[in-house]
């Protein structure tokens, strides 16, 4: 079942459906807290939305379309945060670091996105390719216009593969964030 809900814009959601959406997202936030993503069910979300499990169904295609989608705001929220440093190498490390951080300072959600992002479901591949793009947007703003685009999907390939060994319990978040800095001084000592 495909949702009618995406981060931004809501064309074609009248005032009350988007209302209703927003307290869907509200509750997921808040019951992946409280549960976490692994007893979080479309269900739950519903009964602490206030909404029949029907009408969250309209909005949310599964959990995982939940987990993306909430990420996708979080990400979409941090987005007046820029890249600092004087050189392409520290800019672009102060991205990733940013990044990590986001994820050790949100760990119900980054715990819950990993495994959603690997799923199939149609509107959970439309959110990963969002979610991509906003990595890649940041990577490519760190290094310039002009940056080469085999560097800058180097680098997003590198991110999305150590975001990966962190959803697995590989090292944690905090880690990430030192071991991309080495990553990325690699990536442009090549450049």
């Amino acid at each position: 079942m495909s949702s009618q809900v995406s981060v931004s814009p809501r064309q074609g959601l009248n005032a009350r459906q988007a209302e209703t959406a927003e307290r869907l997202f509200a509750a997921g936030h808040d019951e992946l807290r409280a549960v976490g993503h692994e007893a979080l069910t479309v269900r739950t979300v519903a009964q602490r939305a206030g909404v029949s499990p029907a009408t969250a169904y309209t909005y949310l295609a599964s959990k995982n379309h939940l987990f993306a989608e909430l990420y996708l705001r979080y990400l979409v929220a941090d987005e007046e945060w820029r890249p600092s440093g004087g050189s392409p190498l520290t800019r672009l490390q102060s991205v990733t670091r940013h990044l990590a951080e986001m994820q050790a300072a949100a760990p119900e959600l980054a715990a819950a996105v990993t495994p959603a992002l690997l799923g199939s479901d149609p509107d959970v591949e439309r959110l990963r390719l969002r979610i991509g793009a906003e990595f890649v947007d940041r990577f490519r703003s760190a290094l310039g216009e002009d940056a080469d685009p085999a560097v800058v999907e180097t680098v997003a390939l590198a991110f999305s593969g150590a975001l990966l060994q962190a959803g697995m319990g590989l090292m944690t978040y905090p880690e990430l964030a030192d071991r991309l800095d080495a990553v990325v001084a690699v990536i442009m000592k090549g450049n």
